[in-house]
Protein backbone atom coordinates (compact mmCIF):
# COMPACT_ATOMS: atom_id res chain seq x y z
CA UNK A 1 0.00 0.00 0.00
CA UNK A 2 2.80 2.43 0.85
CA UNK A 3 4.48 1.68 -2.47
CA UNK A 4 1.24 2.50 -4.28
CA UNK A 5 0.97 5.85 -2.50
CA UNK A 6 4.59 6.73 -3.26
CA UNK A 7 4.14 6.06 -6.97
CA UNK A 8 0.99 8.17 -7.14
CA UNK A 9 2.89 11.21 -5.87
CA UNK A 10 5.34 11.21 -8.74
CA UNK A 11 5.02 14.14 -11.09
CA UNK A 12 6.44 14.95 -14.49
CA UNK A 13 9.92 16.40 -14.31
CA UNK A 14 10.13 20.15 -14.15
CA UNK A 15 11.79 22.39 -16.70
CA UNK A 16 15.51 21.78 -17.04
CA UNK A 17 17.69 24.44 -15.47
CA UNK A 18 20.17 26.65 -17.31
CA UNK A 19 18.03 26.77 -20.45
CA UNK A 20 17.31 30.14 -22.08
CA UNK A 21 13.68 31.37 -22.08
CA UNK A 22 11.75 30.11 -25.07
CA UNK A 23 13.55 26.77 -25.28
CA UNK A 24 11.04 24.21 -26.55
CA UNK A 25 11.42 21.11 -24.37
CA UNK A 26 8.56 18.71 -23.81
CA UNK A 27 7.89 18.22 -20.09
CA UNK A 28 5.41 15.42 -19.47
CA UNK A 29 4.85 11.66 -19.32
CA UNK A 30 2.76 10.94 -22.40
CA UNK A 31 5.29 10.27 -25.11
CA UNK A 32 3.78 10.07 -28.55
CA UNK A 33 5.28 8.88 -31.83
CA UNK A 34 3.47 11.46 -33.92
CA UNK A 35 1.10 14.38 -33.97
CA UNK A 36 -2.57 14.17 -34.86
CA UNK A 37 -4.23 17.22 -36.33
CA UNK A 38 -8.01 17.62 -36.35
CA UNK A 39 -9.31 20.53 -38.42
CA UNK A 40 -12.89 21.76 -38.22
CA UNK A 41 -13.67 24.57 -40.66
CA UNK A 42 -17.12 26.11 -40.47
CA UNK A 43 -19.48 29.02 -40.81
CA UNK A 44 -23.24 29.36 -40.53
CA UNK A 45 -23.96 27.33 -43.68
CA UNK A 46 -20.89 25.11 -44.13
CA UNK A 47 -19.01 22.53 -42.11
CA UNK A 48 -15.87 20.53 -42.95
CA UNK A 49 -13.76 18.20 -40.86
CA UNK A 50 -10.32 16.83 -41.70
CA UNK A 51 -7.92 14.53 -39.85
CA UNK A 52 -4.20 14.59 -40.64
CA UNK A 53 -0.85 13.63 -39.17
CA UNK A 54 0.90 16.70 -40.58
CA UNK A 55 0.52 20.15 -39.09
CA UNK A 56 1.29 21.63 -42.50
CA UNK A 57 -2.30 20.83 -43.50
CA UNK A 58 -3.34 23.67 -41.19
CA UNK A 59 -1.72 26.16 -43.54
CA UNK A 60 -4.40 25.56 -46.20
CA UNK A 61 -7.25 27.07 -44.20
CA UNK A 62 -7.28 30.84 -44.45
CA UNK A 63 -10.84 31.66 -45.53
CA UNK A 64 -11.96 35.03 -44.15
CA UNK A 65 -15.62 34.04 -43.92
CA UNK A 66 -15.01 30.89 -41.85
CA UNK A 67 -13.84 29.95 -38.39
CA UNK A 68 -11.21 27.21 -38.20
CA UNK A 69 -10.52 25.08 -35.15
CA UNK A 70 -7.18 23.25 -35.18
CA UNK A 71 -6.91 20.60 -32.48
CA UNK A 72 -3.42 19.13 -32.10
CA UNK A 73 -2.93 15.90 -30.11
CA UNK A 74 0.59 14.99 -28.97
CA UNK A 75 3.08 17.47 -27.55
CA UNK A 76 6.20 15.32 -27.49
CA UNK A 77 6.79 15.98 -31.20
CA UNK A 78 8.10 19.49 -30.59
CA UNK A 79 9.29 19.99 -34.18
CA UNK A 80 5.70 19.95 -35.47
CA UNK A 81 4.58 22.30 -32.70
CA UNK A 82 7.38 24.74 -33.53
CA UNK A 83 6.47 24.58 -37.22
CA UNK A 84 2.88 25.51 -36.48
CA UNK A 85 4.02 28.24 -34.09
CA UNK A 86 6.22 29.84 -36.70
CA UNK A 87 3.41 29.85 -39.25
CA UNK A 88 1.04 31.65 -36.87
CA UNK A 89 3.87 33.84 -35.55
CA UNK A 90 3.46 32.65 -31.97
CA UNK A 91 5.88 34.00 -29.39
CA UNK A 92 8.66 31.53 -28.39
CA UNK A 93 7.50 31.70 -24.76
CA UNK A 94 4.07 30.46 -25.87
CA UNK A 95 5.60 27.45 -27.63
CA UNK A 96 7.59 26.72 -24.48
CA UNK A 97 4.44 26.82 -22.32
CA UNK A 98 2.47 24.67 -24.77
CA UNK A 99 4.82 21.71 -24.36
CA UNK A 100 5.43 22.25 -20.62
CA UNK A 101 2.64 20.28 -18.98
CA UNK A 102 3.56 21.60 -15.52
CA UNK A 103 2.66 25.14 -16.56
CA UNK A 104 0.09 26.76 -14.28
CA UNK A 105 -3.22 27.83 -15.93
CA UNK A 106 -2.92 31.41 -17.16
CA UNK A 107 -3.96 33.88 -19.85
CA UNK A 108 -1.58 36.08 -21.88
CA UNK A 109 -2.63 38.88 -24.19
CA UNK A 110 -0.70 39.56 -27.40
CA UNK A 111 -1.32 41.94 -30.25
CA UNK A 112 -3.13 39.55 -32.59
CA UNK A 113 -4.13 36.67 -30.35
CA UNK A 114 -4.77 35.46 -26.82
CA UNK A 115 -3.00 32.52 -25.20
CA UNK A 116 -4.76 30.47 -22.50
CA UNK A 117 -3.50 27.48 -20.50
CA UNK A 118 -5.92 25.23 -18.62
CA UNK A 119 -6.11 21.77 -17.06
CA UNK A 120 -8.68 19.31 -18.38
CA UNK A 121 -10.09 16.83 -15.85
CA UNK A 122 -12.13 13.76 -16.67
CA UNK A 123 -12.48 10.11 -15.67
CA UNK A 124 -11.14 7.41 -17.94
CA UNK A 125 -11.27 3.71 -17.01
CA UNK A 126 -12.10 4.68 -13.43
CA UNK A 127 -9.05 6.94 -13.09
CA UNK A 128 -8.89 10.72 -12.87
CA UNK A 129 -7.06 12.17 -15.87
CA UNK A 130 -5.44 15.60 -15.51
CA UNK A 131 -4.43 16.78 -18.98
CA UNK A 132 -2.61 19.94 -19.96
CA UNK A 133 -4.32 21.95 -22.70
CA UNK A 134 -3.44 25.25 -24.37
CA UNK A 135 -5.59 27.62 -26.47
CA UNK A 136 -4.59 30.24 -28.99
CA UNK A 137 -7.48 32.54 -29.91
CA UNK A 138 -7.06 34.44 -33.18
CA UNK A 139 -9.41 36.55 -35.25
CA UNK A 140 -10.84 33.65 -37.28
CA UNK A 141 -9.09 30.61 -35.84
CA UNK A 142 -8.60 28.69 -32.61
CA UNK A 143 -5.61 26.43 -31.89
CA UNK A 144 -5.87 23.84 -29.13
CA UNK A 145 -2.89 21.75 -28.06
CA UNK A 146 -3.49 18.55 -26.07
CA UNK A 147 -0.99 16.26 -24.45
CA UNK A 148 -2.62 13.12 -25.85
CA UNK A 149 -5.78 11.82 -27.47
CA UNK A 150 -9.06 11.95 -25.55
CA UNK A 151 -10.78 15.07 -24.31
CA UNK A 152 -14.10 16.53 -23.13
CA UNK A 153 -15.03 18.32 -26.36
CA UNK A 154 -17.30 15.74 -28.02
CA UNK A 155 -20.34 17.86 -27.17
CA UNK A 156 -18.80 20.91 -28.86
CA UNK A 157 -17.91 18.85 -31.92
CA UNK A 158 -21.47 17.54 -32.10
CA UNK A 159 -22.96 21.04 -31.93
CA UNK A 160 -20.62 22.22 -34.68
CA UNK A 161 -21.47 19.28 -36.91
CA UNK A 162 -25.24 19.51 -36.43
CA UNK A 163 -25.36 23.33 -36.29
CA UNK A 164 -27.06 23.03 -32.93
CA UNK A 165 -27.37 26.19 -30.87
CA UNK A 166 -25.55 29.42 -31.71
CA UNK A 167 -22.00 28.13 -32.00
CA UNK A 168 -21.87 28.23 -35.83
CA UNK A 169 -23.23 31.78 -35.96
CA UNK A 170 -20.64 33.25 -33.59
CA UNK A 171 -16.93 33.89 -33.88
CA UNK A 172 -13.78 32.25 -32.63
CA UNK A 173 -14.19 33.88 -29.21
CA UNK A 174 -17.45 32.00 -28.68
CA UNK A 175 -15.72 28.75 -29.69
CA UNK A 176 -13.08 29.28 -26.98
CA UNK A 177 -15.88 30.00 -24.51
CA UNK A 178 -17.64 26.76 -25.53
CA UNK A 179 -14.42 24.75 -25.06
CA UNK A 180 -13.73 26.28 -21.64
CA UNK A 181 -17.35 25.70 -20.71
CA UNK A 182 -16.98 22.00 -21.58
CA UNK A 183 -13.91 21.81 -19.32
CA UNK A 184 -15.74 23.47 -16.42
CA UNK A 185 -18.80 21.23 -16.93
CA UNK A 186 -16.56 18.19 -16.48
CA UNK A 187 -15.18 19.79 -13.33
CA UNK A 188 -18.72 19.43 -11.96
CA UNK A 189 -18.68 15.71 -12.81
CA UNK A 190 -15.32 15.25 -11.12
CA UNK A 191 -16.50 17.14 -8.03
CA UNK A 192 -19.67 15.00 -7.91
CA UNK A 193 -17.46 11.91 -7.92
CA UNK A 194 -15.46 13.34 -5.02
CA UNK A 195 -18.72 14.07 -3.19
CA UNK A 196 -19.81 10.44 -3.53
CA UNK A 197 -16.46 9.25 -2.15
CA UNK A 198 -16.70 11.60 0.82
CA UNK A 199 -20.24 10.37 1.63
CA UNK A 200 -19.20 6.74 1.23
CA UNK A 201 -16.28 7.17 3.63
CA UNK A 202 -18.52 8.95 6.14
CA UNK A 203 -20.92 6.00 6.07
CA UNK A 204 -18.04 3.58 6.62
CA UNK A 205 -16.80 5.59 9.59
CA UNK A 206 -20.17 5.31 11.31
CA UNK A 207 -20.24 1.54 10.87
CA UNK A 208 -19.39 -0.63 13.86
CA UNK A 209 -16.31 -2.02 12.11
CA UNK A 210 -14.86 0.34 9.46
CA UNK A 211 -12.46 -1.11 6.90
CA UNK A 212 -8.81 -1.46 7.93
CA UNK A 213 -7.81 0.35 4.71
CA UNK A 214 -10.02 3.37 5.36
CA UNK A 215 -7.06 5.56 6.34
CA UNK A 216 -5.45 4.89 2.94
CA UNK A 217 -8.74 5.67 1.21
CA UNK A 218 -8.99 8.97 3.06
CA UNK A 219 -5.43 9.88 2.08
CA UNK A 220 -6.16 9.00 -1.57
CA UNK A 221 -9.26 11.19 -1.43
CA UNK A 222 -7.30 14.11 0.03
CA UNK A 223 -4.70 13.84 -2.73
CA UNK A 224 -7.42 13.69 -5.40
CA UNK A 225 -9.06 16.83 -4.01
CA UNK A 226 -5.73 18.67 -3.95
CA UNK A 227 -5.10 17.59 -7.54
CA UNK A 228 -8.48 18.94 -8.64
CA UNK A 229 -7.97 22.12 -6.63
CA UNK A 230 -4.62 22.80 -8.32
CA UNK A 231 -6.40 22.66 -11.67
CA UNK A 232 -9.54 24.63 -10.79
CA UNK A 233 -8.34 27.54 -8.69
CA UNK A 234 -5.85 29.00 -11.20
CA UNK A 235 -8.47 28.64 -13.96
CA UNK A 236 -10.85 30.70 -11.83
CA UNK A 237 -8.33 33.55 -12.05
CA UNK A 238 -7.93 32.98 -15.80
CA UNK A 239 -11.67 33.18 -16.48
CA UNK A 240 -11.97 36.24 -14.27
CA UNK A 241 -9.33 38.01 -16.34
CA UNK A 242 -10.84 36.70 -19.58
CA UNK A 243 -14.12 38.20 -18.41
CA UNK A 244 -12.61 41.66 -17.94
CA UNK A 245 -10.35 41.84 -21.01
CA UNK A 246 -10.85 44.80 -23.31
CA UNK A 247 -9.78 43.19 -26.55
CA UNK A 248 -11.20 43.35 -30.07
CA UNK A 249 -11.02 39.56 -30.28
CA UNK A 250 -13.75 39.25 -27.64
CA UNK A 251 -17.14 40.56 -28.72
CA UNK A 252 -19.57 42.10 -26.27
CA UNK A 253 -22.21 39.41 -26.85
CA UNK A 254 -19.69 36.73 -25.90
CA UNK A 255 -18.86 38.46 -22.61
CA UNK A 256 -22.31 37.63 -21.27
CA UNK A 257 -21.54 33.93 -21.72
CA UNK A 258 -18.10 34.36 -20.16
CA UNK A 259 -19.77 35.99 -17.14
CA UNK A 260 -21.95 32.88 -16.78
CA UNK A 261 -18.85 30.70 -17.13
CA UNK A 262 -17.23 32.66 -14.31
CA UNK A 263 -20.24 31.93 -12.09
CA UNK A 264 -19.86 28.22 -12.84
CA UNK A 265 -16.16 28.11 -11.98
CA UNK A 266 -16.88 29.96 -8.72
CA UNK A 267 -19.47 27.31 -7.85
CA UNK A 268 -16.99 24.54 -8.60
CA UNK A 269 -14.29 26.15 -6.47
CA UNK A 270 -16.70 26.62 -3.55
CA UNK A 271 -17.70 22.95 -3.74
CA UNK A 272 -14.05 21.91 -3.80
CA UNK A 273 -13.36 23.98 -0.68
CA UNK A 274 -16.35 22.35 1.01
CA UNK A 275 -15.27 18.78 0.20
CA UNK A 276 -11.68 19.63 1.06
CA UNK A 277 -12.75 20.61 4.56
CA UNK A 278 -14.91 17.49 4.80
CA UNK A 279 -12.04 15.26 3.67
CA UNK A 280 -9.71 16.86 6.20
CA UNK A 281 -12.35 16.19 8.85
CA UNK A 282 -12.70 12.52 7.89
CA UNK A 283 -9.37 11.61 9.47
CA UNK A 284 -10.32 13.47 12.65
CA UNK A 285 -13.65 11.66 12.59
CA UNK A 286 -11.87 8.33 12.19
CA UNK A 287 -9.52 9.04 15.10
CA UNK A 288 -12.50 10.18 17.20
CA UNK A 289 -14.36 6.97 16.36
CA UNK A 290 -11.37 4.85 17.33
CA UNK A 291 -10.98 6.86 20.55
CA UNK A 292 -14.67 6.43 21.41
CA UNK A 293 -14.45 2.69 20.90
CA UNK A 294 -11.36 2.56 23.07
CA UNK A 295 -13.16 4.58 25.74
CA UNK A 296 -16.08 2.13 25.65
CA UNK A 297 -13.69 -0.77 26.16
CA UNK A 298 -11.91 1.03 29.00
CA UNK A 299 -15.28 1.90 30.57
CA UNK A 300 -16.34 -1.76 30.65
CA UNK A 301 -12.97 -2.86 32.04
CA UNK A 302 -13.06 -0.13 34.70
CA UNK A 303 -16.57 -1.13 35.80
CA UNK A 304 -15.58 -4.79 35.98
CA UNK A 305 -12.52 -3.90 38.01
CA UNK A 306 -14.61 -1.69 40.33
CA UNK A 307 -17.07 -4.54 40.95
CA UNK A 308 -14.37 -7.04 41.84
CA UNK A 309 -12.23 -4.71 43.96
CA UNK A 310 -14.34 -5.16 47.16
CA UNK A 311 -14.74 -8.88 46.44
CA UNK A 312 -10.99 -9.19 46.03
CA UNK A 313 -10.51 -7.28 49.27
CA UNK A 314 -12.75 -9.73 51.17
CA UNK A 315 -11.07 -12.71 49.55
CA UNK A 316 -7.68 -11.23 50.47
CA UNK A 317 -8.66 -10.75 54.12
CA UNK A 318 -9.79 -14.34 54.54
CA UNK A 319 -6.94 -15.67 52.47
CA UNK A 320 -4.37 -14.52 55.00
CA UNK A 321 -2.58 -17.25 56.95
CA UNK A 322 -3.36 -15.98 60.47
CA UNK A 323 -4.30 -18.72 62.89
CA UNK A 324 -6.88 -16.79 64.94
CA UNK A 325 -9.48 -15.45 62.54
CA UNK A 326 -12.78 -15.79 64.46
CA UNK A 327 -15.03 -16.44 61.47
CA UNK A 328 -12.95 -19.42 60.35
CA UNK A 329 -14.28 -21.51 63.22
CA UNK A 330 -17.92 -20.76 62.55
CA UNK A 331 -19.88 -23.56 60.86
CA UNK A 332 -21.69 -21.32 58.29
CA UNK A 333 -18.97 -18.77 57.65
CA UNK A 334 -18.25 -20.01 54.13
CA UNK A 335 -21.88 -19.58 53.05
CA UNK A 336 -22.21 -16.22 54.78
CA UNK A 337 -19.10 -14.98 53.00
CA UNK A 338 -20.56 -16.03 49.66
CA UNK A 339 -23.81 -14.30 50.50
CA UNK A 340 -22.05 -11.06 51.43
CA UNK A 341 -19.99 -11.14 48.22
CA UNK A 342 -23.09 -11.76 46.08
CA UNK A 343 -24.99 -8.94 47.77
CA UNK A 344 -22.06 -6.55 47.20
CA UNK A 345 -21.88 -7.64 43.56
CA UNK A 346 -25.60 -7.01 43.02
CA UNK A 347 -25.50 -3.66 44.81
CA UNK A 348 -22.59 -2.53 42.62
CA UNK A 349 -24.45 -3.57 39.47
CA UNK A 350 -27.56 -1.73 40.65
CA UNK A 351 -25.55 1.41 41.48
CA UNK A 352 -23.78 1.50 38.09
CA UNK A 353 -27.05 1.02 36.24
CA UNK A 354 -28.71 3.78 38.23
CA UNK A 355 -25.82 6.09 37.31
CA UNK A 356 -26.24 4.93 33.65
CA UNK A 357 -22.66 3.77 33.52
CA UNK A 358 -23.87 0.39 32.26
Amino acid sequence: MVKKITQSLRRPKMKSVNQPPGTVTYVGRKESGGTRLEVIDYNKDNYEKHISSSTEDAFKFEAEDRITWFNIDGLSNTAEIEKLGKYYDLHPLIIEDIVNTTQRPKIDEYEDYLFIVAKMLYHQDGKLVNEHISFVLGKDYVLTFQEAGGDVFDGVRGRLEKAYGRIRTNGSDYLVFALLDAIVDHYFLVVDELSEKVEKLEEQLFESQPSDDITYEIQDLKRAILRVRRAVFPLKEVISRFQNLENDLIKDRTKNYINDLHDHILQVSENIDLYREMAWGLMDMYMTTISNKMNEVMKVLTIMASIFIPLTFIAGIYGMNFEYIPELQWEYSYFVLWGVMIVIFLLMIYYFKRKKWL
